[in-house]
């Protein structure tokens, strides 16, 4: 349990710093990457480091929330681009080959929207 929980702080903290060799060495070498929402999907770790290191702009990121445990992990960050205004939320789930490394991620960027008028009587607003 305590494996999977280092592991998803270390690739985190590797990806906000940079650190594309410690991230690297926390991928299986056939990890599979999926983002649902654009309905993208990247095989392999060069491809997956390749894919994380060539994003657009000056970023930052924090962990938020963390779950890891019998070879799973979810992880909330908060995402910031620098010079921008706001942060977006991303919601990541992990899957670990039986010797620690990261096999799978999936991960979820949602956009911010306001409720819709018909959810209101649904839910409340914090």
């Amino acid at each position: 349990m305590a494996e999977e929980r280092e592991t998803i702080e270390r690739f985190w903290a590797a990806c906000d710093k940079g650190e594309w060799d410690v991230f690297a060495g926390l991928l299986a070498e056939d990890v599979i990457y999926r983002a649902p929402k654009s309905r993208e999907r990247v095989r392999g770790r060069e491809a997956v480091v390749r894919f994380n290191r060539e994003f657009p702009g000056d970023w930052h990121l924090a962990v938020e929330d963390l779950v890891a445990g019998e070879g799973r992990a979810v992880s909330r960050i908060r995402f910031e681009m620098v010079g921008e205004t706001g942060t977006d939320t991303g919601i990541s789930f992990f899957t670990f080959t039986e010797d620690g490394l990261i096999s799978e991620i999936e991960d979820y960027w949602p956009d911010p929207y306001e409720r819709p008028a018909s959810r209101a009587h649904l839910s409340e607003l914090y």
